[in-house]
């Protein structure tokens, strides 16, 4: 009696969980194709603007 409940509970969270993640997924990818045609890299060029210029730091590992 316990387990089938504990199955159950088990199936039906990974359902929500699951549905909810599927939604998410769907709905950024219909905003971004079609909300956000113009504004699609808006964020990634002011980012590379703002950084030109800046001198490079880290980057290759001079092992011994």
């Amino acid at each position: 009696m316990m387990g089938a409940y504990i199955v159950d509970f088990i199936l039906v969270a990974g359902l929500i969980i699951g549905i909810t993640a599927i939604n998410g997924v769907l709905v950024n990818g219909f905003g971004e194709k079609f909300i956000g045609r113009k504004h699609k890299s808006e964020y990634v060029d002011k980012s590379a603007q703002i950084q030109s210029g800046w001198k490079q730091v880290g980057g290759g590992h001079k092992g011994n």
